[in-house]
């Protein structure tokens, strides 16, 4: 018994090893260039000295800006495509940004670190806040094909449709009053008169049966 309860304590700071947990709103609309996105953590450790800091895309590999305080001290910095301020407060983080651009949308994520003293924390990747930023892009080809894109889908497809049926209706038109142009030719070819003629040689001699006899009643007076 003595040795079941010694090995049930001996587990006990595996259970309450430290940990960072991260929490933030799944969506963000901007539509005057300027977001706030709240990080929200707790930290069940004791230290002294942290890091937050903003990160951009799926992967993480853009830093927009951090901020790193003790208790005496706080420093911040942004990366200078962006005008970004992390704000530390009571168990979260906030960072504001400002004059941002359509062509900015992504997701971001929030990632806090516990510095100092040791064992260096950090928090497991979050689900992110994917901040959608309303606005044009600026691109003259994306303004010019905005009429364009106006013209609804199905309204494409049927003009198309009905181009190509006409398309196919001319073409079988065609070729059917080209067959039967052919057909009459070559029946014309087989009905020509075929009652043989009298070579010039032989005007002097008498007709055969088989030709036809002259009436000359139509010549007597």
């Amino acid at each position: 018994f003595h040795k079941q309860v010694f090995f049930s304590l001996s587990l006990l700071p595996s259970l309450s090893e430290n940990k960072i947990l991260v929490a933030q709103h799944p969506l963000l609309i901007v539509t005057n260039k300027t977001a706030t996105l709240v990080c929200n953590y707790t930290y069940n450790g004791t230290g002294k000295e942290f890091r937050a800091s903003l990160h951009k895309g799926t992967n993480s590999a853009l830093e927009v800006c951090f901020v790193s305080w003790n208790t005496t001290k706080i420093s911040r910095n942004s990366n200078k495509e962006f005008n970004c301020e992390g704000i530390h407060e009571k168990n979260k983080v906030i960072f504001n940004l400002w004059n941002m651009s359509a062509s900015q949308t992504d997701i971001y994520f929030c990632k806090i670190e516990a510095m100092y003293p040791p064992p260096y924390v950090s928090n497991e990747k979050s689900n992110g806040t994917v901040i959608h930023v309303k606005g044009k892009l600026g691109n003259l080809s994306m303004q010019m094909q905005e009429p364009q894109s106006a013209i609804p889908l199905w309204i494409m497809v049927a003009v198309i449709g009905v181009l190509t049926f006409y398309s196919m209706l001319i073409t079988t038109v065609f070729i059917i009053y080209w067959q039967k142009s052919k057909k009459n030719v070559y029946h014309q070819s087989d009905y020509m008169n075929m009652t043989p003629r009298h070579p010039p040689h032989q005007k002097n001699k008498g007709y055969p049966s088989y030709a036809p006899t002259r009436d000359y009643t139509a010549y007597r007076s």
